[in-house]
Formats: structure tokens, sequence, C-alpha cells
């Protein structure tokens, strides 16, 4: 994670002749270059970004912590099932909670010998497909469920490895 401190001082190094070297440090490669051949913009842009460097340094560290996976407040993020059906246009609203559907996948595993396709899930849950699918990608995800292909048909196959 960058600091803003440390921009800071980069954008100090302005003074020395070498503009551009913060935004370089916070990712913007394309000003920072701009930057450095304009003398930052004449000194304008590089007065500018003393007011904007803290913006910078949030920003880069927000595209940084989504890469890694982490909310933008840099805890894990695993979306519950309602924010993975709400992003799916077409879907019906839940009947049934997540961890409703997770134990009633589960108990559809345990009677299949531990895998599971989503054919089969949703005909042993009666929730929709986009539900079932999300919440076995979700599990699998959190490392309950492991995904493998069928070796005769091709199938996706759900493998709920504590069974």
């Amino acid at each position: 994670m960058n600091d803003k401190g440390t921009s800071y001082m980069l954008w100090l190094i302005w003074l020395f002749g070498v503009a551009g070297v913060h935004r370089l440090y916070n990712k913007k490669i394309f000003t920072g270059v701009l930057w450095m051949c304009t003398w930052g913009l004449l000194g304008v842009g590089q007065l500018v970004d003393l007011f904007l460097i803290p913006n910078m340094v949030d920003e880069h560290n927000t595209k940084a912590r989504i890469k890694l996976g982490l909310s933008p407040m840099g805890v894990p993020y695993q979306p519950t099932i309602e924010a993975l059906v709400q992003s799916v246009p077409d879907s019906k609203p839940l009947l049934l909670t997540q961890d409703q559907l997770m134990l009633k996948l589960l108990k559809a595993a345990q009677a299949r010998g531990g895998k599971l396709s989503v054919t089969q899930a949703v005909l042993d849950t009666e929730c929709n497909f986009t539900d079932v699918e999300n919440t076995l990608r979700a599990m699998a995800k959190t490392g309950y469920v492991a995904i493998e292909n069928d070796p005769t048909t091709g199938v996706v196959l759900y493998d709920f490895v504590e069974l």
C-alpha cells in the first residue's frame, strides 16, 4: 500500500528539477511521464497535485485492495448470496437465506456421494439455477467445495471435500 508521506516526499523532488515522480509512484503512468516531460505542466499541475495527493494515494490503495480480493476497507470480501443475485439481472428473489441454501446443498451432496452438479442441486433444493450456481461458487471460493469435471460427460461437478 502506498503512503501519503512518501508521495509528498516524491512530490518534493520537483524542486530539484524532476516532476511527476509522485504520480508514477501512485501508478498514474501516463500523467507521470507527461509531468516529467513538461516539468509538471510548467509547475501548475505540480502545485495542484499538492492538494490531490491524498485522493491519489487513496485511489491507488483502493485499487490494490480490490486486486487482492479485499474490500476497499481492507477486509476480505465475501459476497452474500443476496449481493450475487442482485448482480444477475433476471434472477428472482430468494426464498431461502444463504445459510439455508448451503445446508440444502450440503444434504443433497451427501445423498449423492459428495459430488453435485448444478442441475442435480436445482432438482434437490428446488431453487433456481442462478441462486444455486452462485451459492456453489461462493462455497468454492471459501474452500468448502472443489470444482472439477466429470471424466466421461465433462459436466462441472462441485465436490464437497469434507463428505
